[in-house]
């Protein structure tokens, strides 16, 4: 007997199920990885290297194992992309979580420099590349989890879910790390920043029963059902998809000013300025609050409208409100730095909520996971680790700001650029199918026209002989 149909109630709740568990993963995942760029900024310039150097080389060091991560991002994304290719995206969805719940305890466990002298940052920055291993898997498979589920024609609405982790795991880095502010400063650099790290293991177990409920994305489904599983999925992304990967990766530094703001700023705005710990994180945290509202709707804006526009939209305003940023925290004003950084966080937002599913769209299904996580981790190789690292040598070289705001201005450009050249490859129509997923649907429906056989009417040798061998032949 075949299977029956699923009713569009039945699909739109394994979607919202998906989309649930694919949020809540993600953003135990994103937890993990800022609350390291936050004790960054914060304390490991402290108390991880030696206490003879000046404070602004050891805070651009303290970045320099925060770029560790993101070097090891691309590895992670080709590990899991190959195996969520070829045996699903749930399986290693549950392998980074505990990956990264390891890597965070660790660190939270981790004697300083004090204690062990150089072995300190070594093994920081062994846990942290470890880090960057697990969030380099996780992202396009949480991305996939749930674009994959979506009912038709709602994919990048539904991606949406994975990108709504980062601003809440961000949001509870910050909350954490605000609430230990008010702790005396010796106390704080002794245990106070091993607390959030250490918390990791309660929301990991959380996270892991959820994980463990999900079901496989009916795309996936479909590829191991039909043995279109490629024996290399990353080869095939390089070999046929290099310029989507490169336009991919092009179009992605503007996730990346996040750490402009929540990292080097948190870090100049402390150190540099006359801003308290507590202070600064609060205006952070108002900040991640307007990005958890507005993101969404950057997914509904594109799936509404031509998405070149809806991308010009979301993102030519950056180019003024980014720079407009630094010069607003320089006030030292708390109401100016907040309103300031609020307001330069919508854009951005936005275009965050739509990436994910605008990338999701351009690669063929058998090897989406790789596609999407080479694009999105060569960003992060190249631009995201190195921005703090760029903004603090910057502010160290030449004394001011202005440098940094340039520079935040000139990701805007990049992303702006590098998407409407992957919307022209792709589509650019949000109620159309992409070329590639296009390419899909052709081929599932020759591969079920197949499996009925040959027509009735056909029933002599020679035409029998050559539809199969035209069929075969496709």
């Amino acid at each position: 007997m075949a299977p029956s149909t699923p009713t569009d109630r039945e699909i739109t709740k394994k979607a919202r199920k998906a989309g649930i568990a694919s949020f809540i993963g993600t953003t135990i995942e994103w937890y993990d990885f800022y609350i390291y760029g936050t004790a960054a900024a914060l304390v490991f310039g402290e108390i991880f290297f030696s206490d003879d150097l000046s404070p602004g080389v050891g805070t651009l060091l303290a970045f320099v194992t925060l770029w560790a991560g993101f070097l090891a991002r691309p590895i992670g994304g080709v590990i899991f992309g190959h195996l969520g290719d070829r045996i699903g995206r749930k399986n290693t969805l549950v392998i980074t979580l505990i990956m990264m719940g390891i890597a965070t305890v660790g660190i939270g466990l981790l004697p300083t420099y004090a204690q062990i002298g150089i072995w300190a940052p070594i093994l920081l920055v062994g846990l942290r590349v470890l880090q960057g291993v697990a969030v380099g898997g996780e992202w396009g498979g949480a991305v996939l989890i749930a674009s994959e589920n979506a009912p038709k024609g709602k994919g990048i609405l539904y991606s949406a879910f994975a990108q709504q982790g980062s601003p809440a795991g961000n949001l509870l880095a910050t909350m954490a790390f605000f609430f230990l502010a008010a702790m005396p400063t010796p106390e704080f650099l002794l245990y106070g920043w091993r607390i959030p790290f250490l918390v990791s293991a309660l929301l990991v177990i959380v996270g892991m029963v959820i994980r463990l409920k999900l079901e496989e994305s009916d795309a996936m489904k479909a590829v191991l059902a039909k043995k279109k599983v490629v024996k290399l999925p990353i080869g095939e992304v390089l070999r046929k998809h290099w310029v989507l990967v490169l336009l991919g990766a092009g179009a992605l530094p503007l996730v990346q000013v996040t750490y402009f703001k929540n990292t080097f700023a948190l870090s100049w705005a402390t150190n540099e300025l006359g801003y308290e710990r507590g202070t600064f994180l609060a205006i952070i945290a108002i900040a991640l609050v307007v990005q958890f509202i507005v993101q969404p709707f950057g997914a509904l804006l594109v799936s509404r409208i031509d998405m070149r526009k809806a991308v010009c939209l979301m993102v030519v305003p950056e180019l003024f409100l980014m720079p407009a940023m630094f010069y607003a925290i320089r006030t030292e004003t708390f109401a100016i730095a907040a309103i300031g950084m609020c307001i330069a966080t919508i854009p951005h937002s936005m275009f965050y909520g739509a990436i994910a599913g605008i990338l999701a769209r351009a690669f063929p299904a058998n090897i989406r996971y790789s596609g999407l996580s080479a694009a999105y981790q060569l960003c992060s190789l190249v631009v995201g680790g190195g921005t703090p690292v760029l903004a603090q040598w910057i502010l160290n070289s030449s004394g001011n700001v202005t440098g940094v705001a340039i520079a935040a201005a000139s990701y805007a450009a990049v992303s702006l650029v590098c998407t409407l050249m992957l919307l022209n490859r792709t589509g650019y129509d949000p109620k159309a199918l992409s070329h590639a997923e296009q390419a899909d649907e052709d081929e599932l429906e020759l591969a079920s026209r197949d499996e009925e056989g040959p027509l009735p009417s056909r029933v002599d040798d020679a035409s029998g002989a050559e539809a199969g061998t035209v069929r075969t032949a496709t």
